[in-house]
């Protein structure tokens, strides 16, 4: 399968998804309340559609009919757009899908609560699956599916407090672990085992299926996590060096740590500390917009004494409070993510980590392989070889 057929096929089953989230949120509701209107905010944003890709492409290639998983797959991709507004929230992101993030939109508070009415949309159609599959199929997909909501949650668990403790002794395999939990699970190891489960495979083919999703998945984020810091933000649609300001203890961020002499060891720590700022700056790292200088409340303190609500001691007196303000609560700047950069490039982090990537993306490729005897050819199962071959491709 060439790019262009990739692509189409990705497009194909996130316009189907699209779709059937369209349904689940009807146009009447959208229409009467802003909750409803903001739950396709981050859906309709450009997107690859991988998982539901995933979850059709596994169905159709054991022989399983599109209208019999179409249901599921939105399920999923609904899962996965509600995980997104509450990661960002977490992490303090400012982009997503090359726009700015859910909450820094329109606030804490309304973001939390689309986010939290958007899983308990998704669970209503998992129980309608019952009318189509039966009893048994449906049951087993909600125990897929809360099976891969407590892993992905436990694995946001895991990073987050790496990042709350400061902590650095973390190694390649509780980082794997982490990413098999908060990644792999709902991005690829459910939508091929769901897909699956609808087709009626066998539990033996669910789990060789399985296993090569969680190795394509594990390649995928540290991929992920790679373009991060190499990408440019127009292609990966996320805030470049975003995992440095958040403090995330990637692959490379943690081989540096290990090449790194004590004094910088020191200094790394001191920065991965600091909090992020809460605005984006002027000029970051890529030149187009990004975190740190004016904040909120120095834009709001320009614009009061624009229009002459304040006098000069007025606003001397606020200027001298917002310094001190600042003084005692010191947060991440462009000179400290530089230098987090520049240790990262010196000690060839970023080679490391691509090559590891490589490595579970030709373990994902050699399980894929073992399941051809009773996986045949067809656009579905070349769907899957390219996805593989995608990430490969990302990787050199």
């Amino acid at each position: 399968m060439g790019s262009a057929e990739l692509m189409g096929y990705l497009e194909d089953c996130r316009v189907l998804a699209l779709q059937e989230i369209q349904r689940i949120i009807p146009e009447a509701q959208r229409e009467s309340s802003p909750l409803y209107a903001l739950m396709l905010d981050y859906p309709l944003r450009e997107a690859k559609g991988l998982r539901p890709a995933l979850c059709i492409a596994a169905c159709r290639a054991l022989g399983g009919k599109l209208d019999a998983v179409v249901r599921s797959a939105a399920v999923l991709e609904l899962f996965h757009n509600a995980f997104l507004i509450h990661d960002d929230i977490e992490d303090g992101s400012l982009m997503r899908r090359g726009g700015p993030t859910l909450h820094r939109t329109h606030g804490l508070p309304i973001a939390v609560n689309v986010g939290d009415a958007m899983l308990a949309l998704a669970l209503q159609p998992l129980l309608d699956n019952v009318a189509v599959l039966g009893l048994g199929p449906a049951l087993r997909i909600l125990q897929a599916v809360a099976g891969m909501t407590r892993e992905s949650v436990e694995g946001q668990a895991l990073e987050l407090e790496w990042i709350r403790a400061g902590t650095l002794d973390v190694t390649d395999d509780d980082y794997v672990r982490m990413v098999e939990k908060k990644t792999a699970w709902y991005s690829f190891i459910t939508p091929v085992t769901v897909g699956a489960i609808t087709a009626r495979a066998s539990q033996e083919r669910i789990d060789a299926l399985a296993a090569f999703a969680r190795s394509l998945g594990i390649a995928f984020q540290i991929q992920d996590d790679v373009l991060n810091l190499r990408g440019k933000e127009a292609d990966y649609g996320k805030e470049i060096a975003g995992d440095l300001w958040e403090g995330k203890r990637t692959l490379m961020l943690l081989h540096m740590l290990r090449g790194a002499s004590e004094p910088e060891r020191q200094e790394v720590a001191r920065i991965l500390r600091l909090p992020r700022p809460d605005e984006p700056m002027a000029t970051p790292l890529d030149g187009a917009s990004g975190p740190g200088a004016p904040t909120a409340l120095e834009a709001l303190l320009a614009s009061l004494v624009a229009e002459g609500a304040l006098t000069a001691p007025g606003e001397a007196r606020l200027r001298e409070a917002l310094c001190a303000h600042e003084a005692r609560s010191p947060v991440k700047t462009e000179a400290d993510v530089r230098l987090l950069l520049s240790l990262i490039e010196r000690q060839g982090s970023l080679d490391y980590a691509q090559g590891l990537a490589r490595q579970w993306a030709e373990d994902a490729e050699q399980r894929l392989e073992s399941c051809r005897e009773w996986l045949p050819d067809s656009v579905h199962r070349r769907l899957l070889d390219s996805l593989v071959a995608y990430v490969l491709a990302r990787v050199r």
